[in-house]
């Protein structure tokens, strides 16, 4: 099964405001990258993604669970973009920083390194076992 890294600025949306959405989830909007949003077409319902928080922070904090596959997003008025609903499954024990991914050769082709403005990127099986096993899971 594919997983994912959504990156958001916690100033803008938060992995507390993540959890505090519960069950029901929220949208993954605001995606204007063409890259980004052949990703999210790309996902599944329960395909599982990192939380990152950019910019301020630069860690991946927690983890997410696609609910709700692509569909329009109604913030876009050219109508070319969507969306795909998450709910937080669990925190990571320690946040895993951009700085601490850096120093990992598994990780050294990363999109997060090597693309790293890309909103929604894919992680491979391996990338995802590595980031886990920094993050205390």
């Amino acid at each position: 099964m594919p997983h994912w890294l959504f990156k958001s600025e916690p100033s803008s949306w938060s992995w507390d405001r993540q959890v505090a959405a519960g069950a029901a989830g929220t949208p993954w909007n605001g995606v204007r990258n063409h890259s980004a949003k052949l990703h999210l077409m790309a996902m599944e319902v329960g395909e599982q993604g990192f939380f990152y928080h950019s910019n301020e922070g630069k860690a991946v904090v927690g983890i997410v669970e696609v609910i709700r596959t692509y569909y329009p997003d109604p913030s876009d008025a050219t109508g070319r973009f969507g969306m795909v609903d998450l709910k937080a499954v669990e925190p990571l024990a320690e946040p895993v920083t951009l700085e601490m991914v850096k120093t990992q050769p598994e990780l050294a082709d990363m999109a997060l390194i090597r693309n790293s403005r890309l909103s929604v990127q894919p992680v491979t099986d391996e990338e995802w076992r590595v980031v886990r096993k920094l993050g205390g899971l």
